[in-house]
């Protein structure tokens, strides 16, 4: 991985970072070799200079008169993303999102691969989703103990969001999707990223009934 030059990298960087990767590949696959940062501006709606900055706190990974190699940028921001490696996953919640979540191939595609999906529901456990077969919460240690979990996935209601997530954290599980609408709280060292899918489609609400422009 590369060194960081400067370990207070801001939130807002770190999340720019996967939009790059995903335009540079676009790019490769529209066989463009090299892109300016100025070109890459003005494709993601965004300035050269923030571009520069963003990309220069991971090392000088560009040429002046030349720009940046397509591939060689992408494979280094693959590896700042820690996508050189295979990802274990588990979806906590067998409902509607969970179920569309496990039967989404293109996670595999990039090495996050679902391992195993659980729910509460007499009706839904046994059942087959994606590649596995539902198991009850309650073989949820059981699991863990004897098999590599990289990521949990919360697709569950809010009121078991705080419970579910301190059994996770008490197996040792590091990293947490939470998909459901309530921020539990984590202690340091474990990584959450939340997504409330609600929450973006008010701000989409507010957009259309505030945008006078």
């Amino acid at each position: 991985m590369p060194k960081l030059k400067n370990k207070a990298i801001s939130h807002q960087v770190i999340k720019r970072l996967p939009r790059y990767y995903s335009q540079l590949g676009f790019l490769l696959e529209s066989g463009v070799l090299r892109v300016s940062s100025m070109e890459l501006a003005k494709q993601m709606n965004l300035t050269a200079s923030q571009i520069r900055q963003d990309l220069n706190h991971f090392g000088c990974f560009g040429q002046q008169g030349y720009g940046y190699s397509v591939e060689l940028l992408r494979e280094e921001i693959s590896k700042i993303l820690g996508l050189g490696r295979n990802y274990h996953l588990i979806v906590i919640g067998a409902g509607n999102l969970g179920q569309a979540l496990a039967n989404y191939k293109n996670f595999d595609t990039m090495g996050f691969s679902i391992k195993a999906i659980f729910d509460t529901s007499p009706e839904i456990c046994g059942n087959k989703v994606g590649s596995c077969i539902v198991n009850h919460i309650n073989e949820l240690e059981n699991y863990c103990s004897n098999n590599t979990v990289d990521i949990a996935v919360l697709a569950l209601k809010s009121k078991n969001c705080q419970e579910i997530a301190n059994r996770l954290i008490a197996l040792d599980i590091k990293a947490i999707w939470n998909f459901a609408s309530f921020d539990f709280r984590a202690p340091h060292g474990i990584s959450v990223e939340d997504v409330h899918l609600s929450d973006s489609l008010m701000m989409l609400s507010y957009s259309l009934n505030n945008n006078h422009d």
